[in-house]
């Protein structure tokens, strides 16, 4: 097992995205909020209990997949769910682009902290499960301009704790796992972290975790810098 980094060495923070940076407006992460509204147009005569089911099919689809999977092709497991044609213009309807703070927002700790943590001369990178599309959607919110470096599943085709994930951020800023603190707010994928020499904290924002190094706020990072 790789020691894990002191506090003295630190240079940067990996952060993940989801649940740690944005939340879902409406809690929801996938399929994104407007997917029944979007469907819906196409056939008005879809239940509940029959989204319900295809939501379902959809999740097996991510609990099946190394990577993150391609947009289309899990919008088309949905809708085949559903006995709803995947036609280019529908799935092309699903993926439009629409303003990012329409369906997400930021936690309430996230631009303080990553304000200061940039004054203080601390580099930064994400390193999250996610589709190609994250920096666009950190830049309709605002908070692209602090990150060096992204590392995304779908990008790379692995998920964390592939160690890939991890060394694609800290390689990409030149830096070594000891020198870089990973945050998430999955205590497995920190404790991933710390055994690839990595510094590590859980977020916990509701109370702290007993098994992994946590804090319960991004502000508690300062006191690493």
């Amino acid at each position: 097992m790789t020691q894990p980094a002191s506090p003295e060495n630190l240079r940067a923070v990996l952060f993940d995205s989801g649940g740690m940076l944005l939340r879902p407006i409406g809690g929801r992460w996938n399929p994104r909020a407007d997917f029944e509204q979007t469907v819906l147009t196409h056939d008005p005569f879809l239940t509940a209990e029959q989204f319900a089911e295809a939501i379902t099919a959809g999740d097996r689809l991510f609990a099946a997949s190394s990577s993150t999977p391609d947009y289309d092709d899990y919008h088309r497991v949905m809708l085949h769910s559903l006995g709803v044609d995947p036609t280019p213009a529908l799935l092309a309807d699903l993926r439009r682009d629409v303003p990012p703070a329409v369906l997400l927002e930021t936690y309430p700790d996230v631009e303080e902290t990553l304000e200061e943590l940039s004054r203080r001369g601390v580099r930064m990178a994400v390193v999250s499960d996610a589709w190609p599309n994250l920096p666009d959607l950190h830049a309709g919110l605002g908070i692209d301009r602090y990150f060096e470096a992204y590392a995304i599943s779908a990008v790379l085709g692995c998920d964390k704790p592939d160690p890939r994930m991890y060394h694609h951020a800290s390689s990409a800023l030149d830096l070594a796992p000891a020198e870089c603190l990973f945050v998430d707010d999955d205590p497995h994928l920190v404790a991933a972290a710390i055994r690839l020499g990595y510094a590590g904290r859980v977020v916990s924002r509701d109370s702290a975790v007993s098994n992994v190094p946590s804090i319960t706020s991004l502000t508690e990072l300062l006191d690493f810098f």
